[in-house]
C-alpha cells in the first residue's frame, strides 16, 4: 500500500513538472475548479477531449461552490444514451436546474466583493436553454477565461485515444471530484473562511467572486509555486 501511495505521488509530481513543456489532454468541465483552470491557462498547449464516452459523477457536469452551510455540488442533469460521446450528451430540463443553480450561486456569493461585477456576464447562461452539455460548458469556459483576461492555445481531440501518445499528459480523469487535487492552490479570501477555514479547489466562480481581478494573481502565484512559469 505504501508503495502504491509513493508511486501516485511520484506520478503526480512528474505530471505537474512537465505541464509547461507539454500538451495536456483535459475533459470538458462545468465551471471548472481552480486546479483545472490553472492547468488550462499555464500548460504549453491544451487539448479538450471531445470523443470520449461520457462519464458521470465527474466535473463534466458538476461544479463545487461554498455556501453558508459548507460545500455544495451543483449537477447539470443530462440525458445520456449508452455509448454517447461527450459531445452528444444532451441537457435535461429536470427540476428546472438553471433556476436552481443560479439561485444557489446568488445565495452563496451575493455578499462576496465581486458578485455584482461579474453576475451580468454569467446570468445569461442560466436564462437561455442549451441543448448540449459540451456547447454549454465550452461557451461558459470561454467567458470565464475572458473575465480572467487569460488566453492559451486550446484545440480539440481528433479522435479518442485511451493512451495518448507523443508525450501528451492525460488529465482527463485525474482532475476529479473524488480524487485528491494534483495542485496546491494559493489560499485567497473567501466569504465563509472564518466559519470553515480556507476551502481549496472550488469552482473558478469562487475565486472570481471573492477576488475579482486579483484572481489572476492567485492563479499566477499558484503556477509560480509549481514551476509552471
Amino acid at each position: 500500500m505504501q508503495r502504491d501511495n509513493q508511486y501516485e505521488i511520484s506520478l503526480k509530481d512528474d505530471k505537474i513538472r512537465n505541464l509547461r513543456n507539454s500538451e495536456v489532454l483535459l475533459s470538458t468541465a462545468y465551471l471548472a475548479s481552480v486546479e483545472y483552470i490553472t492547468v488550462l491557462l499555464y500548460a504549453k498547449k491544451v487539448i479538450l477531449e471531445q470523443n470520449e464516452t461520457y462519464q458521470k459523477q465527474s466535473y463534466r457536469n458538476r461544479c463545487r461552490i461554498a455556501t453558508s452551510n459548507g460545500i455544495m455540488d451543483l449537477n447539470i442533469p443530462v440525458i445520456k444514451n449508452t455509448g454517447d460521446s461527450v459531445k452528444e450528451v444532451r441537457i435535461s430540463d429536470h427540476n428546472n436546474w438553471q433556476v436552481q443553480h443560479w439561485r444557489s450561486i446568488e445565495t452563496a456569493y451575493n455578499s462576496s466583493p465581486f458578485f455584482e461585477f461579474y453576475s451580468d456576464d454569467l446570468r445569461p447562461f442560466y436564462e437561455k436553454k442549451w441543448v448540449f452539455l459540451w456547447d454549454f460548458n465550452n461557451e461558459l469556459q470561454r467567458v470565464v477565461c475572458k473575465l480572467l483576461e487569460f488566453e492559451n492555445e486550446i484545440s480539440f481531440s481528433a479522435g479518442y485515444e485511451a493512451f495518448p501518445s507523443n508525450g501528451t499528459i492525460d488529465l482527463r480523469n485525474s482532475i476529479h471530484p473524488k480524487k485528491k487535487p494534483l495542485i496546491e492552490i494559493t489560499p485567497y479570501y473567501q466569504v465563509f473562511e472564518q466559519k470553515f477555514g480556507f476551502i481549496s479547489n472550488l469552482s473558478i466562480l469562487d475565486l472570481l467572486f471573492n477576488m475579482g481581478n486579483e484572481a489572476q494573481l492567485v492563479l499566477k502565484n499558484t503556477a509560480l509555486n509549481l514551476g509552471l512559469i
